[in-house]
């Protein structure tokens, strides 16, 4: 995935990133050294932006998902959790360092072609919420 972050002046930032995904609470989980720029990014200001895109070169199969989100990595039950859900994923991730975040999603557009031309369902944690 493509992770966008911002500094204190606005100016935005991406790097890309292995993820796992968490559907039961809409998370993203990845890893990044606390001296990243992204990480310190994130530190400061917690709200990202990023996008997960499957290559193709066939207009009717793009498929893609743009999504904004809230990060963090301090809530000791969720991030035991987010460990085994990334350390599934990649399991040689148990030999290096593991600085992980979460990123529960806020906002999410999916596009997927397959189902018509720039066919899009967007997704709010509001709208979900006002569900419930």
């Amino acid at each position: 995935m493509t992770l966008a972050t911002a500094d204190d002046e606005g100016w935005p930032y991406c790097a890309d990133l292995f993820y796992a995904f968490l559907p039961e609470e809409g998370m993203f989980v990845f890893t990044s050294s606390p001296d990243t720029l992204h990480a310190r990014h994130m530190v400061r200001r917690p709200v990202v932006a990023g996008s997960v895109v499957l290559e193709t070169r066939q207009v009717g199969l793009v498929r893609g998902l743009q999504w904004r989100g809230r990060v963090f990595n301090d809530r000791p039950e969720t991030m035991q959790r987010a460990r085994k859900a990334y350390l599934k994923a990649f399991p040689y991730a148990v030999l290096a360092p593991l600085h992980l975040w979460c990123c529960e999603l806020t906002f999410a557009k999916y596009t997927d072609n397959r189902l018509g031309f720039g066919k899009k369902l967007v997704w709010t944690r509001e709208a979900e919420n006002e569900e419930k």
